[in-house]
């Protein structure tokens, strides 16, 4: 077989086994979360002290609300920024009302803002709360949940305005609780007991994330979606399915749990697009629990800050932060450079092939920035790949051309050689020392693309900034497959396309699917067909096959392929043009449309 057509199958065989794979494959299993549990009193290497998690306020009736069919009619307090509005329960000082102002649910500027947070009584509440917990000898009671909290100043939360809010347990102890929020999605929740009892007391407060009801979730295997929490460097991850699974804690009757002690970190929940973390004060002892109540099904992440030793008439405080929004590469990144936030960007599903995602999405941001298109920035970022791949493609279709040239004196050493197949490698090395022509050196930039692709399959699919986002014409969200569809001639006939997952949207195909095919099917033409009638069939319906199974992919993929599959036919033909020669693509295109005359039966 020709070795340019050799290699040209090889490609298209391992690009299908790469989408192949990558649409069967599972991954690997989730680490096992660290299920030791501390004694009473827990103490760190610098010595500081962390209560554990006390029945008393974290069991089912305390650590979250119950499920509830009406939603509280407690006073609440708005809260408006630039990039959120919603408001603040006083029945817990609950942060459980969360719109995200800059992201609607749908395309256009008419549909609904994403809703984060919403309270208990809504369908799938999700909210975060704050309490004390006692470490050790009598406080009365302590705020929880279901504390009613009175303003002591402030009316609406904004960047300029602080919330502070005040509680007297009336047993000689008094808490205050002050929020801020900055310009994006981070909250800082300051938490202050004034011992007025005549005597030493100890508490622990503690801060949860619940949400009741386990979530719709997109449920693609590449994507998690759950828990998330960095521990001392350490990153884990918890799918809503595996939570029921936890060991269970006998202190919690049947909440389920997994406990971490760290000084640097945080827990959550992430959702695609989207995430909560709860985020003590970084390099201050904490302990993480992820906890799964089965009666009401609710599922939390809960972090137990540092155990406080408050002398009579003494003031003790602790501050954390509650992340609550959109994971924004960038903002996330400000966050974990500027603000001390361990490990903050891995909070990001960048996947396996991390080392690869990080640094492609990295630079597809920048070249964003400049462009002010992530459609072109897209195709700026495949140029750039190419290049960087150039000297690997050029040495690769050099060996190709002398393999050609070779073709003659190869065929000789066959017929020489005859039956005897140790004869004729011996001589194929010697032919191939001698006119210094590696026969695998096509196969390289091919094996090198997999793990681009996969990497930028990875961030096209997890990266919020790809997220409705356009590049021309109908292309209006890059993220998702191409709107247009051949079954109304792309538009102009007056019916709509076929439901997403129906089975004619298979054949619905779009304009980019279309020009992938024709994209994959003029590169094939560089070369004359082979000679072998299998090998003909199966280079004539690749191209075809290909477009068919990615017409259902997001348009940033497609779209970089295209962009691929030009520059490869591009470069490919200026390199054979510099061996000496003269690629005949129309020539072969109209032999592949020429009909084959069937031989004369003997």
């Amino acid at each position: 077989m020709d070795e340019q057509n050799r290699n040209l199958l090889i490609a298209t065989g391992l690009s299908f086994v790469v989408i192949l794979v990558w649409t069967i494959f599972f991954p690997p299993e989730q680490p096992e979360p660290d299920l030791s549990a501390p004694t009473e009193i827990a103490t760190t290497s610098n010595g500081d002290a962390i209560a554990t998690t006390p029945s008393s306020a974290t069991n089912d009736d305390a650590s979250a609300p119950t499920q509830s069919a009406e939603i509280s009619d407690a006073p609440r307090l708005p809260i408006e920024t630039t990039s959120l509005s919603g408001s603040i329960s006083l029945e817990g000082g609950r942060i459980d009302d969360l719109f995200l102002s800059g992201y609607n649910v749908n395309l256009g500027d008419e549909s609904e803002k994403v809703r984060l947070l919403s309270p208990v009584g809504d369908a799938n509440a999700y909210y975060a709360l704050y309490g004390w917990a006692p470490a050790s000898g009598g406080t009365g009671e302590l705020p929880g949940p279901n504390t009613l909290w009175s303003v002591k100043s402030g009316d609406k939360l904004t960047t300029d305005n602080a919330l502070v809010l005040e509680w007297d347990n009336g047993a000689g102890l008094v808490f205050t609780r002050e929020v801020t929020v900055d310009d994006k999605f981070m909250f800082n929740v300051t938490q202050t007991v004034t011992n007025n009892t005549g005597a030493e007391i100890k508490l622990a407060p503690y801060a949860t994330i619940a949400r009741h009801g386990e979530p719709d979730v997109v449920g693609f295997f590449i994507l998690h979606e759950g828990v998330v929490r960095m521990s001392d460097g350490n990153l884990q991850e918890l799918n809503y399915d595996d939570m029921p699974d936890l060991d269970i804690d006998p202190t919690r009757g049947t909440a389920a749990e997994a406990i971490n002690i760290a000084e640097n970190g945080w827990v959550g929940f992430t959702d695609k697009y989207w995430m909560t973390n709860i985020i003590p004060t970084q390099g201050q002892a904490f302990r993480s629990t992820v906890l799964y109540q089965p009666k009401s099904e609710i599922y939390q992440a809960e972090a137990l800050l540092p155990t406080q030793t408050v002398a009579a008439g003494a003031t003790a405080s602790v501050s954390s932060q509650l992340f609550a929004g959109a994971k924004e590469w960038d903002t996330i990144r400000t966050y974990q450079n500027d603000g001390g936030i361990d490990g903050f960007l891995d909070s990001i599903d960048w996947g396996w092939f991390f080392f690869l995602t990080k640094p492609i999405f990295a630079v597809l941001h920048w070249l964003n920035s400049i462009i002010g298109n992530m459609g072109w920035a897209i195709i700026a970022l495949t140029l750039l790949i190419k290049a960087l791949l150039l000297p690997l493609a050029y040495k690769s279709y050099v060996s190709m051309a002398k393999m050609k040239d070779l073709q003659p004196q190869m065929q000789a050493l066959k017929e020489e050689a005859g039956e005897d197949r140790q004869k004729m490698q011996k001589g194929m090395m010697e032919l191939y020392k001698k006119h210094k022509v590696n026969p695998a050196a096509g196969c390289l930039p091919i094996l090198l693309q997999i793990p681009i692709f996969f990497s930028l399959y990875k961030v096209i699919f997890v990266t919020l900034e790809l997220r409705h986002a356009p590049w021309l014409g109908w292309i209006k969200d890059l993220s998702a497959p191409d709107p247009s569809s051949i079954l109304n001639l792309f538009g102009l006939l007056p019916w709509g396309t076929p439901e997403v997952g129906s089975i004619f949207a298979i054949v619905s195909l779009g304009v980019l699917p279309i020009l992938l095919g024709i994209s994959m099917w003029l590169q094939q033409k560089l070369n004359p067909a082979p000679t072998d009638p299998t090998q003909q069939m199966i280079f004539a319906w690749m191209p075809w096959v290909f477009m068919f199974m990615l017409g259902s992919f997001a348009s940033g993929l497609v779209l970089y392929w295209i962009a691929n599959n030009t520059i490869t036919f591009i470069q490919q033909y200026l390199i054979m043009r510099s061996q000496g020669m003269k690629p005949d693509v129309f020539g072969n295109i109209r032999e592949s449309f020429q009909r084959k005359p069937k031989e004369d039966a003997k």
